[in-house]
């Protein structure tokens, strides 16, 4: 089988051999690469980088919730999540806000200077976006979104499906059901 890849490659005296370009966990890895590689040069002067740049983004559209929410939503630890919002507000581009429903928990909110240099951030984003989008065809790039925005959401709900069946599995709770097929953990009179 012939891949697209592998006969548009040599129109390009760049472009690498074919390698798995129709595996979808390879395929995937390759786009996320070179996303993240554009997106932290892009942010490079941002405290926390990428990372710096979505709590910032997710702060300016009222979405960052909680400290801890924020957190867990973007996967990092807490621990870590404190150092990023503590570098975010002190270059004055986040504020920490008490709960007025729970002092305990504090809301992230974007700053006056904060939203302005997501502006500038965000323009140089699209452009690595745009650049990543470039061979997608125009008339196609809304529907390649849409879907890719479903299968985020699908992932996230798989890989919080994973997190508490690890989870369980180390309580004892409960067991995998291959596990339990082959009677691992049974008694046996």
């Amino acid at each position: 089988m012939t891949s697209k890849r592998a006969e548009g490659a040599a129109d390009s005296s760049t472009a690498r051999p074919p390698l798995m370009d129709d595996v979808f966990g390879y395929a995937i890895g390759v786009v996320f690469r070179a996303y993240a590689r554009g997106v932290e040069a892009a942010v490079a002067d941002l405290p926390g980088g990428p990372r710096g740049y979505f709590i910032l983004t997710a702060a300016v559209r009222g979405e960052a919730g909680s400290q801890r929410s924020l957190a867990d939503g973007m996967g990092i630890d807490r621990t870590v999540m404190t150092y990023l919002l503590d570098d975010l507000e002190e270059a004055g581009l986040v504020e920490r806000k008490p709960d007025p429903a729970d002092r305990r928990s504090r809301h992230i909110l974007a700053t006056p200077q904060g939203e302005e240099l997501w502006g500038e951030l965000s323009s140089r984003v699209e452009e690595i976006e745009q650049r990543l989008l470039a061979g997608v065809p125009e008339t196609s790039r809304q529907v390649f979104l849409d879907v890719l925005f479903t299968l985020a959401r699908q992932a996230d709900v798989f890989e919080r499906e994973l997190v508490d069946r690890t989870a369980a599995d180390s309580t004892g709770a409960q067991r995998p059901v291959r596990a339990a097929r082959r009677g691992r953990g049974r008694s046996r009179a």
